[in-house]
């Protein structure tokens, strides 16, 4: 495999942004789905898939900059550095001292008592060496997850809706947003991930819900408040007013002289909480007065008289 940095065309000093950047360009421009005349393009994006495992994992990263892991993120051999020459050996070998009574290379008779192979190749390794090397290197492992931010109006938050949200490797697909969702929900979306080139098991992506403010209510636990204007004439004489809700505007009668002071509540227009239960939108008006009205001018003269 080419050098994952090659892969991605990035230089090795990129920044963690820089590389999701061109992850995510490269991956639009060579998944499978739009090259299907290509036969090559499955191995291409497999590649590219592959190169951001180690890239974009900050820990094998380190390590194939370090020169301990290859592009494939296989352990490197390195070789047993600081050891020194065995008795009659030479320097970087090893002596294999045979005990009287035919005792084992390594064991109690031989030349380095207590000297425990497996205690090498599990520093190098890891411990899945001693549970059988190489085999155990080259298991499967579950694609790294990846995480975007899904922005998500009021509305759609408090009613539920059905999104077509473009994955941060392209695909587009159908999301189903919950009714009731919070701010700041983390959703899984299991196996629409990063595909392992390996096993061909696919990774989860996490889904962060982000409410974008609505600026015709506030928002106080899972109730709403609002506030409509209503013309002067109508919260003298009294009569009917549209008031928003997030289900579309409902129609209501106000009292007459109703002023400023004076809230409505619209039970169950809120937010849904714990147990399908729904909290109120408070509605409060604010005046209208007309321009310019000579009859209600000289009507507020008289009436001050």
């Amino acid at each position: 495999m080419r050098d994952p940095y090659q892969v991605l065309g990035v230089a090795p000093g990129a920044s963690e942004a820089e590389i999701k950047k061109a992850y995510r360009r490269r991956a639009k421009d060579l998944h499978p789905d739009r090259n299907q005349d290509d036969p090559k393009a499955q191995d291409r994006f497999s590649e590219l898939n592959s190169a951001y495992e180690i890239v974009g994992d900050e820990t094998k990263r380190k390590q194939f900059d370090r020169g301990e892991i290859d592009a494939e993120g296989k352990p490197k051999f390195q070789g047993f550095e600081g050891m020194g020459a065995g008795r009659g050996g030479r320097a970087g070998g090893f002596e294999f001292n045979f005990g009287q009574g035919g005792g084992a290379p390594f064991g109690r008779g031989g030349a380095d008592q207590g000297f425990d192979p497996a205690d090498i190749f599990g520093s190098l390794f890891g411990d899945a060496a001693r549970r059988g090397g190489s085999r155990a290197r080259h298991e499967p492992q579950k694609p790294p997850e990846q995480s975007f931010t899904l922005s998500v109006s009021l509305a759609e938050a408090a009613t539920g809706a059905t999104r077509r949200v473009k994955l941060p490797h392209g695909r587009e697909v159908d999301v189903t947003i919950p009714e009731g969702v919070a701010d700041g929900k983390v959703m899984r979306l299991r196996g629409l991930g990063q595909t392992d080139p390996f096993s061909g098991e696919a990774g989860d992506l996490l889904m962060t819900i982000k409410v974008k403010p609505d600026p015709r209510f506030t928002i106080e636990g899972h109730d709403l408040r609002t506030r409509v204007a209503v013309p002067l004439a109508t919260a003298v004489l009294g009569g009917p007013l549209h008031v928003p809700t997030l289900t579309g505007a409902v129609e209501m009668n106000i009292p007459p002289l109703t002023g400023t002071t004076k809230q409505f509540r619209l039970r169950g227009k809120g937010l849904k909480g714990e147990k399908g239960h729904h909290g109120d939108l408070f509605v409060a008006i604010d005046i209208e007065m007309p321009g310019k009205d000579p009859e209600l001018t000289a009507l507020m003269k008289a009436r001050s008289e």
